[in-house]
């Protein structure tokens, strides 16, 4: 096999003009850098330089060689590079997930702007997953960073599960509803109404949390004729299948056939986390950190 340091005693041979300026200038001795182009040669099964007293010239299947050689140097000189700066955190591509009750809006994207303003070789690529396929994936190398609405049942102990934001829950209804004027209600005033969103039975996030509220009240959520565990359940309230406890963050999209009450009850709230592997690069580090701060500036 033709090795790197075969390339570039070659090219340091060939820019030198000759074995004894090129062993000089590599701190080598001669016969060891004659010995290297032979072997170069014989490999190549083709003649690469000739010798004579008065230096080297090359050969016309010199000539071909010297630019392949000199191309595969600068591309693995820019290879290290990269991968030095990756290293540093300087460039890359970073995957970014959230779930679907974690709208990515408003302080969300303002922040990821900013990062990326001050990491030109990074990009990010955003996408939509649940907290458990967040889980899934991050562990499996597929994504990088995710924000969860917690709880996250079965946490794994490879990943950081960090809470960085808690909210208000807000209760909405459809427009013309009976609780639609109400300037506040409990949570227990819910237990004969229908929701559009119920929880799995091996997942977490949103609809998990509001059930452990209601069950803390003495019910448990009654399920609409439509429900869905997605961001479309603001789309089930609009259309007056029933009522949704979301998150404030998730409030602020719904539309003006949608009504918000605030709830009188104490530790109404959900909360986001951040997720990421605890082996992260300083690249994903540094993503995490922004999207902290974003919520938690001090």
């Amino acid at each position: 096999m033709v090795s790197l340091r075969q390339l570039r005693y070659f090219l340091e041979v060939v820019d030198a003009g000759g074995f004894s300026a090129a062993a000089e200038r590599l701190f080598v001795a001669q016969s060891a850098l004659s010995r290297q182009i032979s072997e170069l040669e014989r490999e190549l099964q083709a003649v690469l330089l000739e010798r004579s007293s008065k230096g080297v010239t090359l050969t016309p299947a010199g000539r071909t060689f010297v630019d392949e050689a000199r191309r595969v140097l600068t591309e693995l000189e820019g290879s290290v590079a990269l991968t030095r700066s990756v290293a540093r955190g300087e460039q890359g591509t970073v995957r970014l997930a959230h779930s679907s009750s974690v709208p990515f809006a408003g302080v969300w994207p303002a922040a990821l702007y900013v990062h990326l303003q001050t990491h030109r070789g990074v990009s990010v690529d955003v996408s939509t997953l649940s907290s458990e396929q967040q889980q899934d994936d991050i562990e499996a190398g597929r994504i990088d960073v995710g924000l969860v609405r917690l709880p996250v049942l079965r946490p794994a102990p490879t990943l950081v599960c960090e809470t960085i934001l808690r909210e208000r829950l807000l209760l909405l209804v459809p427009k013309g509803h009976t609780l639609a004027g109400e300037g506040s209600v409990s949570v227990a005033a819910l237990a004969s109404v229908p929701f559009v969103s119920l929880p799995h039975r091996e997942r977490g996030g949103l609809s998990y949390r509001v059930a452990q509220l209601c069950q803390q009240h003495g019910f448990f959520p009654r399920a609409a004729a439509a429900t869905s565990r997605k961001a479309t359940l603001v789309n089930l309230v609009a259309a007056g299948f029933g009522v949704a406890l979301v998150p404030q963050s998730l409030a602020a999209l719904a539309g003006p056939d949608v009504c918000r009450v605030d709830l009188e009850d104490a530790g109404a709230d959900s909360e986001v986390a951040l997720l990421r592997r605890r082996d992260a690069g300083e690249l994903v580090i540094a993503l995490a950190d922004a999207m902290r701060r974003a919520v938690s500036p001090a």
